[in-house]
């Protein structure tokens, strides 16, 4: 195996440790609640009561935000599935059962009263993913960045997978998945990258001009720094990841994998001048060094 990742970045652990105090203090001002005792779980599990609470008050649903206020944990503690990683939260919500509110354009789930585990088949096919991910140098960001995970749509091989993340539930993903577990791990590994550099931008104060714009060859646009330094990061990430893998599989599956990673190779390359004079705008020497490692890594591929 090639260099391992780096995760481990101490500013990201007093963020999460401030956050939660701070949510606490809002949500149960005079009952601190007692932490589940992970970290990356509490961190995850304080963002779906805040803003589970938030929803409610908003729609004056008194039930609905009592329910949160009695239920520190959002109901989690029947809804732990074993990972390689530890517990994690494995859901399938229907599409339906994911709203856009008045800030967010992008559809989001928040775990409910009325929440279930994902089917037993689809738990088992994350458990494996995260088995795999974390048996190929990603255990620690599957262990603090993928916490909750909504499964949507079941694919075929080869189809386009939507995923995404959001700012306002840090540590959850959605993805649509195929029902291989090493595909699934690579987007996993794509989405809880997203999640690590929103944090690691937070904890350093790192923050952006609108007025800079990089060329995505991934959107085949313009994108702001932020953006733009998201996708250079998410990216190299599951090459890196596939490059591992690829190898130790067949048949459709290996073709697919084999594709995947060429293809990224190649928009990957078309970025070296503009992610040099993006990685100018990270004040944190730390973040900036990490960043540049890990594209300069998947470029080697």
């Amino acid at each position: 195996m090639d260099a391992p990742v780096a995760f481990d970045f101490p500013p990201i652990q007093r963020l999460h440790r401030s956050r939660i105090a701070k949510i606490h203090s809002v949500t149960h001002p005079t009952t601190p609640p007692t932490p589940v005792g992970d970290a990356a779980l509490d961190y995850c599990l304080a963002h779906h009561v805040l803003e589970g609470s938030e929803t409610a008050a908003r729609s004056s649903d008194s039930v609905l935000f009592d329910w949160y206020v009695a239920n520190h944990d959002a109901g989690a503690a029947d809804k732990l599935t074993p990972t390689a990683v530890g517990p994690r939260i494995i859901l399938s919500p229907d599409l339906t059962d994911l709203p856009r509110s008045p800030i967010s354009e992008t559809p989001y789930y928040v775990l409910r009263p009325e929440t279930v585990l994902a089917p037993l088949n689809l738990r088992s096919i994350a458990a494996s993913a995260y088995s795999t991910a974390a048996g190929n140098g990603f255990g620690d960001l599957m262990a603090t960045h993928a916490v909750v995970v909504c499964l949507l749509r079941t694919k075929q091989l080869g189809d386009t997978l939507d995923s995404w993340t959001i700012t306002r539930l840090p540590g959850t993903v959605f993805l649509d998945h195929v029902g291989a577990p090493v595909v699934l791990a690579r987007d996993l590994i794509h989405e809880a990258g997203h999640n690590w550099l929103n944090d690691a931008l937070s904890a350093t104060a790192c923050q952006f001009s609108d007025d800079e714009f990089f060329y995505s060859p991934w959107k085949q646009t313009a994108r702001p720094a932020f953006a733009f330094l998201h996708a250079c990061w998410a990216f190299p990430l599951t090459m890196i990841y596939t490059s591992r893998v690829v190898e130790h599989t067949s048949g459709d599956l290996q073709r697919f994998l084999t594709a995947y990673l060429a293809r990224q190779r190649e928009l990957l390359a078309s970025t070296v001048d503009d992610h040099a004079r993006a990685l100018q705008l990270i004040t944190n020497d730390g973040l900036r060094a990490r960043l540049q490692a890990v594209h300069h890594q998947a470029l080697s591929l």
